[in-house]
């Protein structure tokens, strides 16, 4: 009898267990950064620019939270990240034509430091970037989103005004306009 008890007492465990207890006709909302869009984004406007310390290959220390005065445009990029890659010529473009009135910084997120970002910039010849780097992601995790490239604009004040996720071509007449928006005001 103890037997049957048990075997009866799993069955109707299972079958309990089992039940579907009514699916939700919404949608679960999902905690996931969304995908990156390559898109101009304001939701972040206002934001502060943090006050993150970066370093180059001579082991020079700029903080970001120090640049006030002129627009910045941060961006957070890897020389394992294809776009990235892709966007560097554009944005050394970009820091030639807007000198004296926007920063370009871009910011290596590589692990490695100067092992790979020096060489990568020597190879390259860029006029105007310089070589930053942020080897433990403390920009990053700053910013938030942990997509790259990811590229914020600053206004003089290091007020974020808005972000891109992803490839964006710089040199498009969309970025121009939204660049001199921003520095404008």
């Amino acid at each position: 009898m103890s037997r049957l008890s048990f075997t009866l007492a799993i069955v109707l465990g299972l079958a309990v267990a089992g039940c579907d207890r009514g699916a939700s006709d919404a949608a679960q909302e999902s905690s996931a950064s969304p995908a990156p869009t390559g898109r101009i984004d304001a939701s972040e406007a206002g934001a502060l620019m943090p006050a993150a310390n970066v370093t180059d290959p001579q082991g020079r220390v700029l903080n970001l939270g120090a640049l006030q005065g002129t627009p910045v445009l941060v961006n957070l990029w890897a020389t394992w990240c294809a776009p990235c890659v892709k966007e560097m010529p554009l944005l050394d473009d970009l820091a030639g034509d807007y000198e004296g009135r926007l920063r370009v910084l871009t910011i290596s997120q590589d692990m490695q430091g100067a092992e790979k970002v020096e060489p990568f910039f020597a190879q390259a010849g860029y006029a105007m970037l310089e070589p930053w780097m942020d080897p433990q992601n403390e920009l990053g995790f700053a910013i938030g989103g942990g997509v790259m490239p990811t590229t914020v604009l600053y206004d003089a004040i290091g007020q974020e005004v808005w972000r891109v996720q992803g490839d964006y071509d710089w040199s498009s007449e969309e970025a121009r306009a939204a660049i001199d928006a921003a520095i404008a005001e």
